[in-house]
């Protein structure tokens, strides 16, 4: 599994998109790629736990605009995440 961590500002350009964002999350999780996805308690970023390999993750990021144009979101981290208990 790997994890992307999402910082967030307020820019209402972020908030515009995040419909859209969702819905392709929605889409995501209902394949089986995404494992859970959502926003920090305070709002300042985001957690994704995604069921995919590398290649598959950077083919998704590319393709929802949210991660890599849209201002007020930006990438942190993409780790992966070896879970011992509930895989």
């Amino acid at each position: 599994m790997l994890v992307v961590e999402l910082a967030f500002t307020s820019a209402p350009e972020r908030l515009a998109a995040r419909p859209a964002h969702r819905a392709a999350l929605g889409r995501l999780h209902a394949e089986g790629r995404l494992f859970a996805a959502g926003p920090w308690a305070d709002d300042q970023g985001a957690m994704l736990v995604f069921a995919v390999d590398r290649a598959e993750l950077e083919e998704i990021l590319e393709a929802d605009p949210y991660y890599r144009s849209t201002p007020g979101v930006e990438v942190r981290a993409v780790r992966e995440w070896v879970p011992i208990v509930g895989s």
